[in-house]
């Protein structure tokens, strides 16, 4: 039986106070590797502080389709989308 796989979208706010949002089938994985400055160019120069934000969904393309819209927002409204989650 094969298990059915998710992705997820997340946002990591870094230690200078910026918002990175990306997507993955693994966070735990992924923000380690963003912790370790492997995970992006972003995150290698600007070191993760914590994950504020992650959704889950049934596809990829649905991850994608949100990340994009994610990454649109303003940074006040990617604030309230986090707040609402923690």
């Amino acid at each position: 039986m094969e298990t059915e796989k998710n992705y997820y979208v997340y946002l990591i706010l870094t230690v200078n106070n910026k918002l990175y949002c990306g997507y993955t089938d693994n966070v735990e994985k992924r923000y380690k590797l963003h912790f370790e400055g492997k995970g992006a160019k972003f995150t290698k120069a600007n070191k993760p502080l914590k994950l504020v934000y992650t959704k889950e969904f049934k596809t990829k393309q649905e991850a994608q389709k949100e990340e994009y819209r994610i990454k649109q927002l303003t940074r006040k409204q990617k604030e309230l989308l986090y707040s609402t989650f923690i």
